[in-house]
């Protein structure tokens, strides 16, 4: 059981060694001249307009709700298409592969119902003016 985990064991350590050694010699290297121009706030290329505590919007939290809704959605069709073979198949896999006349479209279906769903909440969605920003 360890030996399965040790390659990602060895991935996050290098991970995490790489990233203290970049940190360190950043810091060794670089000098420090702080001005009042390089102190100033800047996002995104452009400066800052308002206060940063101003409200925003209920349209800006209703898009970023439904980003998080339809992104994790359609993070569901991952492990259907890793499964697919066997969501296809009536019987189980012989050598990877589904035997002659075992074929269902059961996965193929489900997937489709899915679809269907999440295309119809999108819909709504839509006409409700959920995703306009006036």
């Amino acid at each position: 059981m360890e030996r399965t985990y040790l390659p990602v064991l060895l991935l996050v350590g290098f991970v995490v060694v790489n990233a203290i050694a970049i940190l360190g010699l950043a810091h060794l290297i670089t000098r420090s001249r702080p001005t009042p121009v390089k102190q100033q706030p800047y996002e995104s290329g452009m400066p800052v307009l308002r206060d940063a505590r101003d409200r925003f919007s209920v349209k800006f939290y209703m898009v970023a709700m439904l980003f998080i809704v339809f992104d994790i959605e359609t993070v569901f069709m991952i492990p259907w298409g890793a499964y697919y073979r066997q969501l296809s198949c009536s019987v189980p896999l012989v050598g990877g592969a589904c035997p002659a006349g075992n074929i269902s479209f059961f996965g193929l279906g489900e997937m489709i119902v899915f679809m269907v769903i999440l295309l119809a909440g999108y819909l709504y969605i839509w006409k409700k003016g959920a995703l306009q920003w006036d």
